[in-house]
Order: structure tokens, then sequence, then C-alpha cells
């Protein structure tokens, strides 16, 4: 097990135990897209945990998809935003860690409200051009549900990043093919994804996000292709649930917490590698 391999497992450890601490919130998802987060948070971005609310010198993180908010909260506090015991405040009440992030608390790491689907990627170009009006050489990083894809407010701002040139953006969309109420070619099929990104005027790259050493070699790509015209589009695929067998590959975790035993099951999945908060 190399480095962030480890730290993926110990993240999924906290995102079961934080959602059946509540017996609310949603583990499909974060379980999913752990290992992208984790690669971009340990590996591939600039950031400062610190943090500055302007990020001038920084890389940004933009999720807009909120509500896989127990991964993010995860990876902010082991990154050390904040301390790993303010974790077992998840959706409790006056917690900072609310069921979708949010500004007013002042939680470190969060910059933008989200979980109103569609949204981050606008703000996530914001953020770009901001960038590159301070003459600023850092990048813009975003993820995306496959099922938020059905907001018409994406392609809007799909069609603007690619005629304005936002090249110093890397979006990444979870194509899990499942959302809350079904498989996604079943709620609206979304055809080729990748397709229409390319036919949108993006740069787009595909990779296997459940694969640690792909995550990190497709983020690397991306970032080599930055500053040439375009913005870049990765296509993840993924597992919801991943890492715990009985939640795999099923929209039916995708908001349903575990019980006390399908936790014990669930952590018996996941070696413990950095403690437990």
């Amino acid at each position: 097990m190399n480095e962030l391999t480890a730290v993926a497992s110990q993240i999924r450890r906290d995102i079961v135990r934080m959602v059946h601490g509540v017996q609310s919130g949603h583990p499909g998802g974060s379980l999913g897209c752990t290992d992208f987060l984790t690669a971009l948070y340990f590996k591939i971005m600039k950031h400062n945990p610190s943090f500055d609310m302007n990020a001038k010198d920084e890389d940004v993180f933009v999720l807009s998809n909120g509500h896989i908010s127990p991964l993010f909260y995860s990876t902010l506090a082991r990154s050390g935003y904040f301390d790993i015991k303010e974790l077992a405040t998840f959706r409790k009440i006056n917690t900072r860690l609310q069921g979708h992030p949010a500004t007013h608390e002042h939680l470190p790491g969060v910059r933008i409200a989200s979980g109103s689907l569609g949204q981050g990627m606008s703000v996530a170009i914001g953020a770009a051009l901001t960038k590159k009006l301070n003459n600023e050489k850092n990048l813009v990083f975003s993820l995306h549900g496959d099922g938020e894809l059905n907001e018409g407010q994406i392609w809007e701002a799909v069609l603007f990043a690619a005629h304005h040139k936002v090249d110093n953006l890397i979006s990444t969309i979870d194509w899990n093919g499942q959302q809350i109420d079904g498989p996604t070619d079943k709620v609206m099929n979304l055809g080729n994804i990748k397709e229409k990104f390319t036919a949108f005027g993006w740069t787009t790259l595909e990779m296997n996000g459940n694969d640690m050493d792909d995550v990190v070699a497709t983020l690397e790509k991306a970032k080599s292709l930055t500053g040439q015209g375009k913005p870049i589009a990765i296509m993840m695929h993924t597992s919801m649930g991943k890492g715990v067998d009985f939640m795999e590959g099923t929209h039916e975790w995708h908001g349903i917490a575990p019980n006390d035993e399908q936790l014990a099951k669930a952590l018996a999945q996941l070696p413990e590698t950095l403690g437990d908060y």
C-alpha cells in the first residue's frame, strides 16, 4: 500500500463513520471520489492549509457536487486545515461541517457554498479568470457529478469557458453512471460525455478514478496541457461506494447511512492507516 492509497483508506473510514454517526449523509459518491481528492490534495495541487480566502499564489479547488461533503471534510482535515476531531461534529447542531459545505461558518478550506448542483462550473471559471486577471500562474480544479450534467447551467458555462479560452481550468466529471433516482442512462441519458465536452471545444482526457496511479498520471498530464488555449475536462470512471463491497455500483447508497452492523462490515474492509478521529 503506497502513501496515497493509505491516506485514501483512512479517508474512506472517516466517511462511513461520519455518515453512520448521525445516520445522515452521502457515502456513495464520497467513497467513489476518494482516490481523486486524495491525489489532488496530497500530491497534485499547490495549496496552503493556513488558508487565505483569496487563494493568492495557490491552486483552487471547487467542489460542485457538494453532497459528497464527508469526503471533502475528511480530506481537508487530514491535510491540515482543521483538527480531525472536528469530523465527529458532522451534520450536528452548531457544527461547521454542514451537510453541504457552507461559508458562513468560516471553515478553513471552503471557499464557496455548494450543493445546489450545476453552479460549481461557473464559480470555477470565475476563479480561473480571476487568476488570469491577476497574472497568477496557478490552476483551478473542479469536481462535478455526471448526474449534475442534467443542469443546463453547466453547458452554458462549458461554452463560455471554451469561447474565452479559460485554459487554467481542469474540471473532472465523476462518471459513475448513478444519480439519486437511479442509473443516469435511465433518468436522463447523457450519451458520451467525453464527446460532448470535445465538441464544445475542451481538451478531454479519460481515467480510472479508482486506480491511484492512473489518477495521478492523468492529473499530471492535464496540468501539462494547461495554457494552450483550451479548458481541460477529465472523464473519471468510478464505482459509487468504492471500497465497501455491498455499497459498490448502485445508486441505493447515494444518500443512505449504514447501520451498526453495516458499519462494522465496511470498516473491516478499510485498513486504519492514520488513526481514527
